[in-house]
């Protein structure tokens, strides 16, 4: 089983650099299924159910989310329609939507699982160590699982994929937008990397424009985020499962898209 994942994807800029290098990618490392985090697929932030079908049909089989999930309100009541979204698990139980599901690939059942951490972002949040331990409790079903934590400090990443070692077969960070160098197979077999980075304006600060974060940073002020243009850079990692669901080897494949 081979899953290519796909950094958060930033806006219309982020959807068109994705839709110039998506084709190849799977071609050449012969991807059995494509996971992507969607929380900014829309302009500045959220997700809209147009965008999540158009890049669907791009070629996108499944998509994560985070703590960016709820910014667009009408996108809310999509998410208990068993479209390819999940949310964070550890968000209440009166959320909507799923916060994992098993989904049928051509190498057999893969469990998806979507969680949020909670330092520097909402400790309102269930545990999400808590969290994944009930999850595999509850599901047997499947022969691969695949992790999204959508988090922003290293050491919670860090901290997470290491107390799964084993039991999942790949962990990977989301949310600051930022590749990793640390992209490894663990010693019982899950596949890891702290954050696989973002696909958006490669001149910004995160997918902004710098010349507002700059203001943000000498006055304290908030300001109105817009996304910055120009060529864009693509990251992703693939993973290769063996058929007992344990990671034999993870790359990051990121690539430079001139727009």
């Amino acid at each position: 089983m081979k899953i290519l994942f796909i950094g958060d994807i930033v806006a219309r800029i982020g959807c068109e650099a994705t839709k110039k290098v998506l084709p190849q990618i799977k071609s050449d490392y012969d991807i059995d299924f494509t996971i992507a985090n969607g929380e900014h697929l829309s302009d500045r932030v959220g997700l809209s159910i147009e965008t999540v079908q158009e890049m669907n049909q791009a070629g996108i089989d499944f998509f994560t989310t985070g703590n960016h999930v709820w910014r667009k309100k009408q996108f809310a009541e999509h998410l208990d329609n068993k479209i390819p979204v999940i949310r964070p698990a550890n968000y209440p139980a009166g959320a909507p939507g799923e916060g994992h599901r098993i989904v049928e690939t051509p190498k057999g059942k893969l469990l998806i699982v979507n969680l949020l951490g909670r330092e520097g972002i909402n400790v309102n949040l269930d545990s999400p160590f808590e969290r994944v331990d009930q999850i595999l409790r509850e599901e047997k079903d499947y022969k691969y699982s695949f992790v999204d934590f959508h988090a922003e400090m290293s050491s919670e990443k860090v901290a997470f994929g290491r107390y799964l070692d084993g039991r999942v077969s790949a962990v990977v960070g989301t949310h600051i937008h930022v590749p990793t160098a640390d992209a490894r197979v663990l010693e019982k077999g899950t596949a890891v990397v702290t954050d696989v980075g973002y696909v958006g304006p490669s001149e910004s600060v995160l997918g902004v424009k710098e010349e507002i974060i700059f203001d943000v940073f000498l006055t304290g002020l908030p300001q109105l985020f817009e996304i910055a243009e120009g060529d864009c850079v693509f990251n992703s990692v693939v993973i290769d499962i063996d058929d007992h669901g344990k990671a034999t080897s993870i790359k990051r494949v990121d690539h430079f898209v001139k727009m």
